[in-house]
């Protein structure tokens, strides 16, 4: 049946979306970050928050992690606690490698054990690094990659669809790349486990239909988090139309929308978020 006309009162934006409902954002461990960008949105919408965190792995990269203490962790938790709406507990978080096979049970079942329930996924953590062209590759390099990338945000939106009860509302996003738009000759692995996610995203869309789950995958495009070396930023810098590179809060608030009622008609869709970059 056809939904009745909204009403002028359900026209206007409600200034809290997310109120009532309960994220878990994966891979909020810098500030920097697109995860720290996302879980401020929203906080600031009224959701309540469970966050994941592997500052081992930026500690890995040549951008680094951010500091230990308190301009660390705690400044990432400190930042999104500032943006919460009304009057929810502070975001909690939780350090996890989810490479290993049963991280992401462990991860869902914590938030789950925390709020009772969870509404929103956002898988936004990913390997970066250890990759390389064809001619370089290794099976441990595949997948390592894969373990991370793949693996884990399918086994997260298994646990987290196993918990959810039906309730409108339910969302998950993963993260992908630009890996469908042009080649990304020296991220063979990378490029690899990220198509993947794109390629399965209407596969689990339709399964979890039926439970008032809706599952989309965003391309947030080449965005300033720090890892570009300055003669590579200048050159990306100026393909994008704008003459600059997406900021964190740019593809944030995109998936900010997705989660909130105002999306709940789209689901099983890649969306490329790159403001017109030029390949």
């Amino acid at each position: 049946m056809t939904p009745a006309e909204p009403t002028p009162d359900q026209l206007r934006p409600d200034l809290l979306p997310l109120r009532g409902r309960v994220a878990v954002v994966t891979g909020v461990s810098r500030r920097a970050g697109i995860g720290y960008a996302i879980a401020r949105r929203l906080a600031a919408l009224g959701a309540g928050l469970f966050l994941h965190q592997y500052a081992p792995h930026d500690r890995d990269q040549p951008w680094g992690a951010d500091p230990a203490g308190p301009g660390g962790p705690e400044a990432v938790l400190a930042g999104v606690a500032a943006a919460q709406a009304g009057t929810r507990a502070a975001p909690k978080s939780m350090e996890l490698d989810l490479a290993a096979p049963d991280a992401p049970g462990q991860l869902i079942e914590a938030a789950t054990d925390t709020y009772g329930h969870l509404d929103i996924l956002i898988c936004n953590h990913a390997r970066s690094g250890g990759d390389g062209p064809l001619g370089t590759l290794t099976a441990a390099m595949l997948d390592t990659h894969w373990a991370v990338n793949t693996r884990s945000a399918i086994l997260l939106a298994q646990a987290f669809a196993a918990q959810h009860d039906g309730r409108p509302g339910g969302r998950i996003v993963f993260m992908i790349s630009g890996q469908d738009l042009g080649p990304m000759t020296d991220e063979v692995a990378y490029a690899a486990s990220k198509g993947a996610l794109a390629s399965i995203t209407r596969t689990l869309a339709d399964r979890l239909a039926g439970q008032a789950i809706t599952l989309n995958a965003v391309n947030p495009g080449p965005v300033d988090t720090g890892y570009a070396p300055p003669e590579v930023h200048e050159t990306v810098r100026r393909r994008f139309p704008a003459q600059r590179w997406a900021a964190p809060d740019d593809p944030a608030r995109l998936i900010a929308w997705l989660v909130t009622d105002e999306a709940a008609w789209i689901t099983g869709q890649v969306i490329n978020s790159e403001g017109g970059f030029r390949r």
